[in-house]
């Protein structure tokens, strides 16, 4: 009598972690977000017009509505790559059903992250391309229309014509110019505007105050009483722009931290829904 034995062959081990899938579901995320993020710029160019009526962008609700956007965006783009992953990953045979939702959702968590990795990446790089012309093109300044306090120098500087054709404001106004750059007073008023966010001042300093009333009634012609209650007005209305762009760069920031709870969150579920369409189950 013979006996038989049955030698099973053994399958080879899969590892826990398919970069392959992950790879390919995290660059699916990556461009659908740059789709989705060039639609939502197309859809804020058509509503925004330059004449009367248009709606206002620089405003804390245009701030919710661009945050929900962004959250909208993380969560599609996300899902569709968490889902790409676990459909293109290897099944799990011998896994435990438990063991592999822990999988799948891990997998849909590492797509997202491949994603985001990847578009932090960009975005550096195309910062550090903007940086490298920072010499020839230096960033805010007076004379610079992205720096925030550019409009109210115009105000704080705009000369008074009626008062500047009598001999008087016209002889002060020209001799300080002739002594002094007026993009130099300028820069100087931008810095002093400045300080109410750069020190947290509620208010400006007495001397700087003092300094950019007989600034603006040399440059102006104003009366000292007319420049003081100007560098009042821009005083208050500076102030009450740099706490909009506060609120509103606080309000981005903590609508980015949810959309990137939410689309790892997206990820995860949908890499689940993938991984169980994928098996069958």
């Amino acid at each position: 009598m013979v006996d038989t034995v049955i030698v099973e062959a053994e399958t080879p081990a899969v590892s826990a972690v398919l970069w392959p899938a992950i790879t390919a579901g995290g660059f699916v995320a990556a461009a659908f977000t740059l789709l989705l993020l060039a639609l939502g710029a197309g859809i804020g160019f058509s509503v925004i017009s330059p004449w009367s009526g248009a709606p206002d962008i620089t405003t804390t609700k245009a701030a919710l509505v661009g945050g929900i956007y962004m959250a909208v965006t993380a969560v599609m783009a996300s899902a569709l790559g968490g889902y790409i992953t676990g459909r293109l990953r290897v099944r799990w045979t011998r896994a435990p059903l438990d063991e592999v939702y822990f999988r799948d959702t891990a997998h849909g968590v590492l797509a997202w992250a491949f994603a985001t990795v990847i578009g932090a990446a960009l975005l550096a790089s195309a910062a550090t391309i903007v940086g490298s012309g920072a010499a020839a093109n230096p960033g805010p300044t007076a004379n610079n229309n992205n720096d925030i306090t550019a409009p109210f120098l115009d105000r704080l500087f705009r000369p008074d014509y009626a008062a500047l054709t009598g001999g008087t404001g016209q002889q002060a106004a020209g001799v300080f110019a002739g002594g002094r750059d007026l993009a130099a007073d300028r820069e100087a008023a931008r810095r002093i505007l400045l300080s109410l966010r750069d020190h947290g001042r509620t208010e400006l300093a007495g001397d700087d105050r003092q300094y950019l009333t007989q600034m603006v009634a040399a440059r102006t012609g104003l009366a000292p009483a007319e420049a003081q209650r100007r560098v009042a007005a821009v005083e208050a209305d500076t102030r009450t722009a740099l706490d909009q762009a506060r609120r509103i760069a606080m309000q981005l920031s903590f609508w980015l931290v949810a959309a990137m709870f939410l689309g790892a969150f997206a990820a995860g579920l949908a890499a689940t829904e993938g991984g169980a369409a994928r098996d069958g189950r």
